[in-house]
């Protein structure tokens, strides 16, 4: 059966055409090879007519131009040779072209999302317009998967705007909206979206009649025209940025520089050609593979509801009470009030209250153009915004979420004042990051109505929360929460009960095992220089330091009691805790921290007193030893994991990971990286250290895999 089509043709003047893309029952347009065959088609019957003026791309979806290529068709390609990605590129970018050699001039009307390969299309269009609506934003992510554009973008846009201005724009990834692509050059105007096809008709009119296009045309056909010079310096500059950004990790970003120094003094189908090329090598590594995996697993994520039911609607919550105005509590708020929520935040201090809302507000009213807190902002969320010392006050709140300190008796106490004032459909949650819900659900009322929602540390940066369901909580429940979390802009991922759910419980093992090596005498820089070429962004010590040892003590105690046989309660950490060295906050923890310096540890002389009178012995370590050290605990406690029930899908284990603490995304996620190693392997490489206990020993689960070659992610 034929897909139904995607791009309509209309008149909207007697001479004027207007392609319009709107994917039927889909929420955003995507180049998929039946698009473009559909684009192919109207463009063979329009350049032959010679009663046009111009031609107008647009989108018939509010808000969305188009979102780029469909991504699984490239992934179908991914094992084919070299020539047939080369010739996959090509024939995009000669299809697009056609867009600057048409008899009649040709403009793109962007209202929305305009990314990927939607941005190479307008691009090759002759002139663009942008809404000033906040959604219009182009751009070219495409280094985020391990790749670069492959239709031309590399060689048309420096010609546009500029090659610094377009290796800026190209090897960052990120995108820019109306006014800043109107500034670079990319747009030629920006313009309410109620204008944007009046301002379309008017700038097709004006082109024809100044013929500026045609001379456009012939200058960004030719080459740049610059000196070596300017090149030299261009592309020292840029690469020492990239790789300072990258760490060189990413090949993508550079690849993309050179493609577009080597084409800058082609002229532009030469051009062309480097970048088929070149992005052909790196379609397919191991690294754009595991990139186009997070990739899917973000995809994945925003379409899940959380539950299997199809029939469950999750309620629509209008306000939002937060109890505990500290750094966790107004974090929550802040996301909160921000996507439009009424919300309460409630502390028994004062003192922390107020100190807890003037953060939100400069939170929430921060405004990126002025670096700064906005007064217009802060007029708009003031009002929505409530600060109350009276837990009564919340009694009208949809939603409750507890976010104290993390001790099980105390948050009992406090559910036992709050949930009797709330209303039979309100939802209580807490933001413990340990402690089991089921026994948090202990005592209360009605605990179909109770359910974890664990927010990471800082929540403004923090894309990952986690839902954690007890063995009450209704679908409804967790399908309300799940909404909730995605309206916040953030990746929810559901999880049945258990200490330290599934990120922490995977952390302990890696923080764990750091702490060990230690004692064994692995030094503590090695330790975290290991970790950091993994590609974790910070070492597992200096982690320590950041999350604070207090914390780590106090989480390790519960997960201890929880996994007695594998978590060793590491004598190292007890002494840092009992020396009141809790790392950042304290001044001192691993390393020393001077005043208004937290981010960056100095080695400190003291720490030997504690550290060298519990080191059980003196051994050397190779990077490749502690690797496997730190990381092969992890996937056995994935494993675990899935053997209890605790995840819906190993899918979720690797975005968990890779947005809550930050696991290296080039490696695709923690299961992934297993399945790229194999069972096998892995296997191979405990056998060493089996001896060390049981947090070495494989799983039923592994087991089975190694002797059925199989994968996790099958």
């Amino acid at each position: 059966m034929a897909s139904a089509p995607t791009i309509k043709l209309s008149m909207i003047e007697d001479d004027i055409a207007v392609l319009t893309l709107d994917e039927p029952d889909k929420g955003a347009n995507i180049l998929s090879r039946h698009v473009l065959e559909e684009l192919a088609a109207h463009l063979d019957d329009l350049e032959l007519r010679s009663d046009l003026a111009g031609l107008i791309i647009c989108s018939g979806k509010p808000g969305m131009f188009i979102a780029g290529a469909d991504i699984r068709e490239f992934v179908a390609a991914q094992d084919e040779p070299k020539e047939v990605f080369v010739e996959m590129s090509s024939a995009g970018r000669r299809l697009f072209q056609r867009l600057s050699q048409t008899p009649f001039v040709t403009v793109a009307a962007i209202d929305g999302i305009c990314v990927g390969g939607g941005a190479e299309l307008a691009m090759w269009c002759d002139r663009r317009l942008m809404t000033d609506n906040s959604k219009s934003q182009i751009g070219f992510p495409e280094v985020k998967i391990g790749i670069y554009p492959g239709w031309g973008g590399t060689a048309r846009m420096p010609r546009i705007i500029g090659l610094s201005n377009a290796a800026e724009l190209i090897c960052g990834g990120e995108n820019v909206d109306g006014k800043a692509a109107t500034a670079l050059g990319f747009a030629t105007d920006t313009v309410p979206t109620a204008d944007l096809m009046p301002a379309a008709v008017a700038l097709v009119r004006s082109e024809k009649a100044s013929q500026s296009y045609l001379v456009d045309r012939q200058r960004w056909a030719a080459p740049l025209g610059m000196n070596d010079t300017e090149l030299a310096f261009l592309a020292v500059t840029s690469q020492a940025y990239i790789q300072q950004q990258t760490k060189g990790q990413y090949p993508a970003p550079l690849a993309a520089l050179a493609v577009m120094l080597q084409g800058a003094n082609l002229d532009v189908n030469a051009a062309c050609d480097l970048e088929a090329n070149g992005i052909a090598d790196l379609f397919g590594t191991p690294i754009n593979r595991a990139l186009i995996n997070v990739f899917f697993l973000i995809d994945r994520n925003k379409k899940d509801t959380g539950i299997e039911a199809a029939d469950v609607t999750p309620r629509d919550l209008k306000s939002v009470g937060v109890f505990g105005a500290g750094i966790m509590g107004g974090g929550i708020a802040a996301a909160t009030a921000r996507r439009g929520y009424d919300v309460a935040l409630n502390d028994l201090s004062e003192e922390y209250l107020q100190k807890g809302l003037r953060a939100v507000i400069e939170e929430v009213s921060y405004d990126k153009s002025i670096k700064g807190p906005s007064i217009n902002k802060a007029l708009d969320v003031v009002p929505h915004i409530d600060g109350t010392t009276d837990v009564a006050d919340l009694a009208g709140c949809d939603l409750v979420i507890e976010a104290i300190v993390e001790n099980p008796d105390a948050k009992k106490q406090l559910y036992a004042k709050i949930e009797p004032l709330l209303g039979d459909d309100a939802i209580l949650a807490s933001n413990t990051s340990t402690i089991p819900i089921t026994r948090l659900s202990q005592g209360l009322a009605r605990p179909e109505k109770f359910v974890g929602i664990h927010f990471f540390n800082p929540v403004r940066k923090m894309m990952l929360v986690e839902v954690i369901r007890g063995p009450e909580t209704t679908d409804e429940t967790v399908a309300t929460a799940v909404a909730y979390v995605k309206k916040l802009g953030k990746y929810p991922i559901v999880c049945n009960d258990g200490p330290g759910f599934v990120v922490n419980r995977l952390l302990l093992p890696y923080m764990n095992e750091a702490l060990e090596l230690i004692l064994e005498g692995a030094p503590i820089k090695q330790i975290d220089r290991a970790a950091k070429s993994f590609g974790m962004p910070m070492g597992p010590i200096t982690l320590y330091d950041v999350v604070g040892l207090d914390t780590a003590y106090h989480a390790g105690g519960i997960m201890k009691e929880a996994f007695p046989d594998r978590v060793v309660e590491s004598p190292l950490i007890t002494a840092m805790y009992e020396a009141g060295r809790f790392g950042q906050k304290s001044g001192a923890g691993f390393f020393a921290y001077a005043p208004g310096q937290k981010s960056k540890g100095k080695d400190d002389p003291t720490l030997a007193a504690i550290v060298d009178p519990l080191i059980r012995k003196q051994q050397a370590f190779s990077d490749e030893q502690i690797v496997d050290r730190l990381f092969l605990p992890m996937v056995l406690e994935a494993t675990r994991l899935i053997e209890d029930g605790i995840v819906r899908n190993v899918r979720d284990i690797d975005l968990g990971l890779i947005f809550g603490v930050g696991f290296p995304p080039f490696r695709g996620g923690l299961m992934f990286w297993a399945d790229h190693l194999g069972a096998a392997t892995i296997m191979e490489k405990l056998k060493p250290y089996e001896s060390i206990g049981e947090r070495f020993r494989p799983t039923e689960l592994l087991k089975k895999m190694a002797t059925n070659d199989g994968k996790f992610y099958d």
